[in-house]
Order: structure tokens, then sequence, then C-alpha cells
């Protein structure tokens, strides 16, 4: 056996010798796999971030909604309030429509000890009992001056308005309500900022 060959392997068997071909190709593999792990990080990232920023739209939009909900609410609780007040004080003056000129005339009275004569305006249907009540209020505290009750067909039931020389007292149901309503208006407008 003269013609033998020994085995030509292209491999070198030797323990931790890599041939060249060997390494490039373990080299590539190692920058691909760290390549596509960086590439799905990304993607990864890419994706929870756009989920990040749906969540928050979807929350943005229900919080707006819930705050719009709430204003509708604070808004009609305030409006049946008023229409409650209203109610209930109209119910009131149905009642005691004088109560107010009683309450007003003991306010002037406390005041205006010597002012000569006093004008009270009212509904015209009230002129007797509302100079019945003013003679008596009048009285109880110490105003001597003149008292002239007027009715007045513009005036409501329950309002009154008290004219002295250099001043007066004008208690007017609507106006107050009115005043009311816009205070109330206002504070709801306040809150929504």
């Amino acid at each position: 056996m003269t013609g033998a060959r020994k085995f030509l392997f292209e491999r070198d068997f030797r323990a931790g010798v890599l041939s060249s071909e060997q390494a490039a190709e373990e080299s590539g593999y190692a920058r691909g796999l760290a390549d596509g792990q960086r590439l799905a990080a990304e993607a990864a990232s890419t994706r929870m971030a756009q989920a990040c920023e749906k969540l928050v739209g979807l929350a943005q939009g229900l919080l707006a909604r819930e705050a719009e909900r709430i204003a509708v609410a604070e808004s009609e609780a305030a409006q049946f309030a008023l229409l409650f007040a209203s109610k209930i004080a109209g119910d009131a003056l149905a009642r005691f429509p004088l109560n107010l000129l009683e309450e007003a005339a003991r306010d002037c009275f406390r005041q205006l000890r010597g002012v000569p004569h006093l004008v009270v305006r009212i509904n015209e249907a009230l002129v007797d009992d509302a100079n019945a009540v003013m003679q008596r209020v009048a009285h109880e505290n110490g105003f001597s001056g003149k008292i002239v009750v007027l009715g007045e067909p513009d005036i409501g039931p329950g309002d009154v308005r008290l004219e002295w020389a250099d001043g007066g007292i004008v208690r007017d149901r609507a106006t107050l309500e009115a005043t009311i309503a816009e205070v109330v208006a206002r504070t709801l407008e306040q809150t929504d900022h």
C-alpha cells in the first residue's frame, strides 16, 4: 500500500481551534441573532407605545364625557333647586303675602324715627290688610310719621316698595329670582373651568 493517502479533511480536530470559515459563520449567526432580538424588542416597544397612546386617548375621552355628564347633572340639580325654591316661595307668598311687607317695615322703622311720612306701594288687592299691618308695626316700633298705603296693579303679591323723602326699600321677587339665577349660573360656569 504504497499509494495510500492520508485522509485530508478540511477540518482541524484540535480542541478549540476553528477554521476561519466556521468562525465567520458563528460570528454571522451571533450578529444575526442579536439583530433579530434588537428588532423584536424595538417592535415590541413600538407596539407598547402605540397601545399606551391608544389607552391615553380612550381615558381622555372617558374623562371628558364624565366631566360633561357631571356638569349637566350639576346644572340640572341647580335648576331643580331654583324651581323648587321658587315654588315654595310662591306658595308662601300666596299664603302670607304681607310677611315681606312686615319684615321691610320693621327694618325701616328701626332707622326712620324722625321721618315725617312713609309711602307704601303694594299690590292693589292688599291695600287694606297692608294698612293694618303698617299701623301695627309703626306703633310697635315708635314711628309717629304719616303712613300712606297705595295699591299698584304692576306690583306682584308679596312685593313691596317703601319710600320716604330721601330713600326707600324695594322687595321684588322677580328681580331677586333673576339675581339668584344669575349667581347660580356664574357659579356653575366657574366650576366648569
